[in-house]
């Protein structure tokens, strides 16, 4: 891109030959013509493309969450940079010609706090989850007042259900009430602890699955 004072005829906006002129941040510029030309991506620039895009299909839902609680910012990669990375290398499964994400590779939060010991969920009547877990309080930097964050995800609808905060990490059980339109779903899971004021997350742990009832 190139930038002019005058030219022959003065400032032009628009086309002209295999030139485009306009008017930018007060400057008048000129650049050429993108080259344009037949191109056919490789067999690998498809699966690349293909694994890019069911991991951002995935973790798109849940970027608030995820931005919060990846780990830190690394150069100029933001916490939700890293963790598409990390789900493109860690957690994809190649089915045939299509990619699935692999559930119990899945990481919600990364950090260095204290996570979960124990952790187990069950279904109740009327949407209902128990989730328990042992008090790991006192263990390394485990606050009893650590927030649980609980993310499940439905598959066959495509619909993740966040707790956030659920309980505290003293509590050791809570009960989680699902939305009645997920009833007779079978739903994934996932929970994590992080501090009161959100400045450190756990490394989350992967629940399974529970049908809702």
């Amino acid at each position: 891109m190139a930038t002019f004072e005058k030219g022959i005829l003065g400032g032009f906006s628009g086309k002209v030959g295999n030139v485009v002129g306009a008017r930018w941040r007060g400057k008048n510029v000129m650049r050429s013509l993108p080259q344009r030309g037949d191109y056919t991506p490789t067999e690998n620039q498809i699966l690349q493309r293909e694994r890019f895009r069911t991991v951002v299909k995935f973790l798109t839902p849940i970027k608030g969450l995820v931005s919060k609680y990846y780990g830190k910012q690394q150069g100029d990669k933001s916490p939700y940079n890293l963790a598409t990375s990390y789900h493109l290398k860690e957690a994809l499964i190649e089915v045939g010609d299509d990619f699935v994400i692999d559930y119990p590779k899945v990481l919600i939060s990364k950090g260095d706090l204290r996570g979960l010991d124990n952790p187990s969920i069950t279904a109740a009547a009327n949407q209902v989850v128990n989730m328990a877990w042992t008090d790991n309080s006192g263990q390394g930097n485990a606050n009893p007042l650590d927030q649980l964050v609980v993310v499940f995800y439905a598959p066959d609808l495509e619909v993740f259900q966040v707790f956030e905060p659920a309980g505290t990490r003293e509590e050791t059980a809570v009960q989680l009430t699902m939305p009645a339109f997920l009833s007779g779903s079978e739903m994934t899971a996932w929970a994590t602890f992080v501090t009161a004021d959100n400045n450190k997350a756990a490394v989350s742990s992967y629940l399974g699955t529970v049908t809702i009832t």
